[in-house]
């Protein structure tokens, strides 16, 4: 079973609101958080640090986005702030921006209850691994059924390390809606802690740990549980979100890549030039000290000798533009 947010993350539509980089889970070998997120305070919209609301919205606007995702860090340990993005979003986008929070506390009824009044559509449980298999009779069982009550649909999202047949039972006891499992990765983050702990990286892959699929011989035939693999989070889920930002935000003559990525032209002649030349207003725009025009248009110039030089450049869709590559012309 793929949840509705499950469903919009396939499909790029899902922006990624990290709201603070602290957890008091601090014994997590696994957590990939890198440098830049863990334990910070710094808000981020997908890659685009928020400065204020507006940030958020723009950002959400960019993509297209059909909901938002709740990570951090911790986002209960902000409950007001979290709260606020997640009304923000229902305000701004309505009812049908699917919102889904990732937490590792059970928070508590009030909790859930202000999370629900806020407008969250969905909470997704991940429990310390040392209490795995334990949980039936806890905070962890009860919060289930208090978030349902609540009106968020309760769920387990968890990192693929080992089989553990106790979820699966909370799913058929109808506690739980569904259970994701995440294909178990090494990261920048946590990559010597888990040397440390004894996970080693498969041999033909760049994150995924070794054996990490053996938890589908237990779990995987039950169909509210989903392996979320590392190639399908990485190539599916962030090239599909970065064709909706190039589709929102190309320009007639930019040209869009299988990656997600634009590509344009650019080169140093005047507007006149580009008249006396022929070409049409909609194949380029004038930037301060430059022009930006469709590449294939430039390299045909700069090879019959029209224009003397240029480059063909290759840029993320993102609010930043980050330049992936420059190929020169001359």
């Amino acid at each position: 079973m793929i949840s509705e947010g499950c469903e919009q993350c396939a499909v790029g539509g899902k922006m990624v609101l990290f709201v603070y980089g602290y957890c008091d889970q601090r014994d997590c070998f696994y957590c990939p958080l890198g440098e830049n997120r863990k334990n910070v305070t710094q808000v981020y919209a997908n890659e685009r640090p928020v400065e204020t609301e507006s940030d958020i919205i723009e950002e959400a606007k960019r993509m297209d986005a059909l909901g938002s995702s709740i990570t951090g860090g911790e986002p209960q340990e902000v409950l007001e702030r979290t709260c606020n993005y997640i009304s923000l979003l229902k305000d701004e986008f309505g009812e049908d921006h699917h919102t889904h929070l990732y937490t590792g506390i059970t928070g508590g009824e009030e909790n859930m209850r202000r999370l629900a009044e806020a407008g969250l559509d969905e909470i997704r449980f991940h429990p310390p691994l040392e209490q795995w298999g334990d949980l039936h009779g806890t905070e962890w069982e009860d919060i289930l059924y208090t978030a349902r009550d609540a009106g968020i649909t309760p769920a387990f999202e968890i990192p693929g390390i080992r089989a553990e047949p106790e979820f699966l039972e909370f799913l058929d006891e109808g506690a739980a809606e569904f259970c994701n499992i995440n294909e178990f990765e090494m990261s920048d983050g946590n990559y010597r802690r888990m040397q440390e702990a004894g996970f080693e990286l498969r041999e033909d892959h760049m994150s995924a740990v070794e054996g990490s699929h053996d938890i589908l011989e237990t779990m995987g035939d039950h169909e509210r549980v989903y392996f979320c693999t590392s190639v399908f989070k990485d190539a599916a889920q962030h090239r599909s979100r970065l064709k909706r930002m190039a589709r929102n935000v190309r320009r007639e003559f930019d040209e869009i890549t299988d990656d997600g990525t634009i590509v344009y032209g650019k080169t140093w002649v005047t507007e006149t030039r580009l008249d006396e030349l022929g070409v049409p207003e909609s194949y380029y725009t004038v930037k301060s000290d430059h022009v930006e025009l469709a590449w294939w248009l430039l390299e045909e110039m700069v090879d019959e000798g029209d224009i003397e030089d240029g480059e063909i450049v290759e840029q993320y869709p993102t609010y930043d533009g980050t330049v992936v590559e420059r190929t020169p012309l001359a």
